[in-house]
C-alpha cells in the first residue's frame, strides 16, 4: 500500500483522520503529537506525501512545510494541507502555491492526484519573510515592555528593530525572582539541564506572562550537541504543565516555541 506521512498536534484527534487513510488504502506514518518526528525517514525512505493538518497549530504545520523543503532530500516531496482556518491558510498559499490544499473529506481523492515535485518552491520564501521582522513574529506589539531571561550577548542584534516605544528590559537569570510583570518573556535556553532545572521558575511566569522558550536550532560547526530538540523542549514543559501553541524562526541561530499553562 503506498504509504504518507502525517504531522498532527493532537494524537487524539489524528486517529480519525488515520483511520480514514487507511480505509482508503494507505499506510499511515504518524510520530505522535510530542514532536514534528523524525526526518531521518523522511530523507531515507520519502513518503508518497507529508499531509499536514492545519486545525491545530498552523504555525507547526507551517514550520514542517519550510522543514521539508530546505532539504534537498525532502523538498520533492507533495505537501498536502488539510482544512485549516481560511485566512491562516490563505497566508500559507501564497508562501506555497504548489502544495494541494483540501478538506478531510476530499483527502483520500486529493491523493491520488499527488506525484514528486521537479521544481518546488523553496523554504526561503516561506521562513524568511522580508515583510516581517523578528519582534514581529514573537508578537512583540507597540509600547511592549519585554523580559529577557538568559540572553546571548547580541541579543539586541538577534531581536532586531522593535515596534515604537517597545523595550527589552529585566536581563537576569531565570532562577531570580522578576521586579515586576511583563507581559512577554524571552527566555534563551541552551543545555537541557539548564532547561529543566528552570522550567519551574519559568511555569510561575507563565501564569501572566507570554513565555517563548528560544533555543539552539542545530548543532554548530565544530561545537558538540546541545540536545535541544524541538521534542526535548516541548515534553519536559509538559511535564510541568505548559503546553505550546506557536513556533518562531528567531534567525540562523534561534528558533523558538511559545507556552502558555495548560488548562
Amino acid at each position: 500500500m503506498p504509504r504518507v506521512r502525517l504531522f498532527h498536534w493532537r494524537a487524539e484527534e489524528a486517529q480519525t483522520l488515520i483511520a480514514a487513510l487507511r480505509a482508503g488504502g494507505y499506510t499511515v506514518e504518524y510520530p505522535g503529537d510530542k514532536a514534528n518526528g523524525s526526518w531521518r525517514s523522511l530523507r531515507e525512505n520519502p513518503p508518497l506525501a507529508a499531509i499536514i493538518d492545519l486545525t491545530r497549530l498552523p504555525s507547526h504545520g507551517r514550520y514542517v512545510a519550510a522543514e521539508i523543503r530546505a532539504s534537498k532530500s525532502m523538498r520533492s516531496i507533495p505537501i498536502v494541507f488539510v482544512d485549516g482556518d481560511p485566512e491562516k491558510v490563505e497566508r500559507i498559499r501564497k508562501d506555497l502555491p504548489d502544495a494541494v490544499y483540501t478538506s478531510r473529506s476530499r483527502l483520500v481523492s486529493a491523493l491520488k492526484r499527488v506525484k514528486p515535485l521537479d521544481n518546488p518552491v523553496t523554504a526561503p520564501q516561506m521562513m524568511n519573510r522580508t515583510d516581517r521582522t523578528t519582534a514581529e513574529k514573537l508578537g512583540i506589539k507597540a509600547g511592549a515592555r519585554v523580559a529577557l531571561i538568559d540572553p546571548p550577548a547580541d541579543y539586541v542584534r538577534v531581536l532586531g528593530k522593535l515596534p515604537k516605544d517597545a523595550s527589552l528590559e529585566e536581563v537576569i537569570k531565570v532562577t531570580e525572582e522578576p521586579r515586576e510583570t511583563l507581559l512577554m518573556t524571552l527566555w534563551f535556553v541552551r543545555d537541557p539541564d539548564g532547561y529543566a532545572n528552570g522550567l519551574a521558575a519559568a511555569r510561575k511566569r507563565a501564569l501572566t506572562s507570554r513565555l517563548w522558550i528560544i533555543y539552539p536550532k542545530k548543532q554548530r560547526a565544530g561545537g558538540s550537541p546541545s540536545g535541544l530538540t524541538q521534542g526535548f523542549i516541548r515534553e519536559a514543559a509538559l511535564s510541568v504543565g505548559l503546553v505550546d501553541y506557536k513556533v518562531c524562526s528567531v534567525n540562523e541561530v534561534w528558533t523558538g516555541l511559545l507556552f502558555t499553562r495548560k488548562k
